[in-house]
């Protein structure tokens, strides 16, 4: 089972329907049992940092998902749910501690002529990772869609996955161990987008 969980602000449904059209049983988690008895987690994200963070944790959840991470099991986060993972942003001068389990802050995209804030629509993902579980059947230059203003930058360089270019190249997805997170919307980018949840739902057979 697949645990998606509900903060009250995420993208649910359409993840929920790309999970289950890539095979997956998936569930809505709201408890922090419900994640616990999970054989996969999935942390969507639509809106602000401290949004999530904030309603994360008046569900008792935080402790929960790093209890989960720690186990073993496969972990998915999705835009904010990506960004969620880091120790802290600077969106909207941030107060909220993020989960904490990758080192690193989020940041916003400069201020620069041309650049479009926030970036919105199909851009390439480069592979640098090609040993990635989620990028099986996925070639490196291949389209995925994003919507976001800010973007994480880890600590540890060894766990970004893609990188994507907007103004500047930014880590758009990362990887270590049973953690997978992508700062573009899988559930939005089609069948790049579907190959990567199947991939993920395999991991959590």
């Amino acid at each position: 089972m697949i645990a998606l969980i509900d903060y009250d602000s995420g993208n649910l449904r359409s993840v929920q329907k790309a999970l289950l059209k890539a095979g997956g049983d998936v569930r809505f988690a709201r408890r922090p049992e419900e994640i616990a008895a999970a054989s996969a987690v999935v942390l969507p994200g639509v809106g602000a940092f401290d949004d999530c963070v904030n309603a994360m944790r008046k569900q008792d959840l935080m402790g929960a998902i790093r209890e989960f991470i720690c186990g073993g099991r496969p972990f998915l986060g999705i835009c904010v749910g990506y960004q969620a993972l880091f120790e802290r942003s600077e969106e909207f001068h941030s107060c909220a501690a993020g989960l904490g389990v990758f080192g690193g802050k989020v940041v916003r995209f400069p201020d620069e002529p041309g650049l479009k804030i926030p970036q919105i629509g199909w851009n390439q993902i480069d592979i640098t990772r090609p040993d990635c579980p989620l990028y099986r059947g996925i070639d490196s230059g291949s389209y995925v869609y994003f919507v976001h203003s800010f973007f994480p930058e880890p600590l540890d360089p060894s766990i970004i996955a893609t990188g994507t270019t907007y103004g500047r190249t930014f880590a758009s997805s990362v990887w270590r161990d049973n953690i997978f997170a992508t700062q573009f919307h899988p559930e939005k980018s089609q069948d790049v987008g579907l190959q990567l949840l199947r991939n993920f739902v395999a991991l959590a057979v």
